[in-house]
C-alpha cells in the first residue's frame, strides 16, 4: 500500500484538516480501467488543489493493491476499480461490464467483470476526473449533492473477484496437477500456497490436494 500526500504550501498554518481518499484495484500494470483511473485521480486533486489551499485542507491518497481473497475481505472490496472518500465509495451503487484486459490477466474462461461508473447520466470504463473532484469538494464543504446511502452489508468476496483471484494463482502454477481437477484445485487451498499444493505427484506418490 502506497500513500501519498498533497500539503499546504510552506509556511502556512495547517487546520490538519484532511481529506482521506483510498485507492483500491486489482492492478495497474495490465487492466486499463485501473491505470485510467489512477491517472484520473492523480488529475482530480491537482485540480482542486488552489481550493484545498484555500480552505487549508490537504489529501491523503493511500493505493491499495487487492491480490488476494483475503485483502478484499479486509477491505470490504467489492468491484475495481474503487475510490473511497473519507471511507464513502465515489459511486453510489456497483455496476459492472467485461473487463478483457483482467480476463487476460487472470485466464478466465468465464472472463472478469470490473466497474462501470455512472455519472451525470453517462456510463464510464474510468472514474471521470469531475466526478472525483466533485466528491472531494463536497467533503471539503460539507455539502454533498445527494443523499448518502446506508452501508452495504459485506457478506463475502462477491464470486467474480473469487473467480479473478483463483484463474491468476492457477496461471502462476508452474504444472497443473495430476491428480486433481481443475474445480479442485481452485478451492483445495489458498492461492499463496497453489504452487506447493497443486503440483505434480510427489515420489511417494500422494496428492498435495488431497
Amino acid at each position: 500500500m502506497m500513500a501519498q500526500t498533497f500539503n499546504s504550501p510552506a509556511g502556512q498554518h495547517s487546520t490538519q484538516r484532511e481529506i482521506g481518499i483510498d485507492f483500491l484495484f486489482l492492478d495497474l500494470k495490465t487492466c486499463t480501467r485501473c491505470v485510467g483511473t489512477g491517472k484520473n485521480l492523480e488529475k482530480a486533486v491537482a485540480s482542486v488543489e488552489q481550493v484545498l489551499h484555500l480552505m487549508d485542507a490537504e489529501i491523503a491518497v493511500n493505493k491499495i493493491l487487492i491480490d488476494s481473497t483475503e485483502k478484499a475481505q479486509a477491505h470490504r472490496f467489492v468491484t475495481s476499480p474503487t475510490i473511497r472518500v473519507n471511507g464513502q465509495d465515489l459511486a453510489f451503487e456497483t455496476k459492472e461490464s467485461k473487463c478483457d484486459s483482467c480476463s487476460d490477466l487472470c485466464g478466465c474462461a468465464e472472463g472478469t467483470d470490473c466497474r462501470v461508473w455512472l455519472y451525470r447520466g453517462e456510463e464510464y470504463t474510468e472514474a471521470p476526473v469531475a466526478m472525483i473532484a466533485e466528491a472531494i469538494l463536497q467533503e471539503v464543504f460539507y455539502t454533498p449533492l445527494q443523499t448518502t446511502p446506508p452501508a452495504v452489508a459485506y457478506d463475502d468476496v462477491p464470486e467474480n473477484l473469487q473467480g479473478f483471484f483463483a484463474g491468476k494463482a492457477r496461471k502462476e502454477v508452474p504444472a497443473a496437477s495430476d491428480c486433481c481437477s481443475s474445480v479442485e484445485q481452485q478451492s483445495c487451498c489458498e492461492p499463496s500456497e497453489k504452487a506447493s499444493c497443486c503440483s505434480d505427484l510427489s515420489q511417494s506418490g500422494d496428492c498435495g490436494c488431497k
